[in-house]
């Protein structure tokens, strides 16, 4: 279920935990856990802190999750693979 839901991530665009949940047929919280375990193995990492923007000011406001107390995430080189 990690390489299904890597390929997901690999496809580009953004994505909703709860998208990713109904996609794999799975519960929000196992996809976090997932998104923590793929960001151990270093396909993933943590963008939140390097988000300086203030998210008036910000065009990605309506899609991020930080400005909301979620998490982001973006593909390493090793994710892009």
């Amino acid at each position: 279920m990690l390489n299904q839901l890597l390929e997901f991530l690999r496809a580009g665009g953004t994505h909703r935990i709860a998208d990713l949940a109904r996609e794999l047929d799975t519960t929000p919280p196992l996809v976090e856990a997932m998104l923590e375990e793929l960001s151990r193995m270093g396909y993933l990492k943590s963008v939140n802190e390097s988000c300086t923007e203030k998210c008036d000011a910000c065009p990605m406001a309506g899609l991020c999750a930080a400005g909301k107390g979620g998490r982001m995430w973006t593909l390493t080189d090793k994710g892009v693979g």
